[in-house]
């Protein structure tokens, strides 16, 4: 499921203030950090599948041989959607979804993701809270 026209705002349980760039951890890419890659270095031009996909492939040092098969293997089993990614939940970011459901990131202090809270034609989404209530 990919959201089109839609701005996932950062998590109101987040802890930051302003967008932090999540780094490796040992050494090793995290989830975080390969999705930041992507999308911050390739604005709209992935999908939320695409992303999810490929965090997958380099997170397992994956080679990208015969990847339809993996890709449909991959989506075979319930993924989430980047309501739950750490980048909205920790780290500060927004992620905005044009109309053919490509992604960019935000940062909560920016200008641009203050814009998208007080437009009209768009549907606003929050990020899942880390911890329950």
């Amino acid at each position: 499921m990919s959201y089109k026209n839609t701005f996932i705002t950062s998590s109101e349980d987040s802890t930051v203030d302003s967008a932090v760039e999540p780094v490796p951890r040992n050494g090793k890419p995290t989830i975080a950090s390969i999705q930041y890659e992507l999308i911050k270095h390739n604005p709209y031009k992935y999908t939320e599948e695409d992303v999810q996909f490929k965090t997958y492939l380099i997170k397992h040092q994956m080679e990208l041989h015969h990847t339809e098969e993996m890709r449909e293997h991959f989506f075979s089993k319930p993924q989430a959607c980047f309501r739950a990614s750490p980048l909205v939940k920790k780290y500060g970011w927004g992620i905005h979804y044009d109309e053919q459901g490509k992604i960019a990131l935000y940062g909560v202090n920016s200008e641009a993701y203050n814009r998208f809270l007080d437009l009209e034609n768009i549907t606003l989404l929050k990020g899942m809270r880390s911890k329950r209530k």
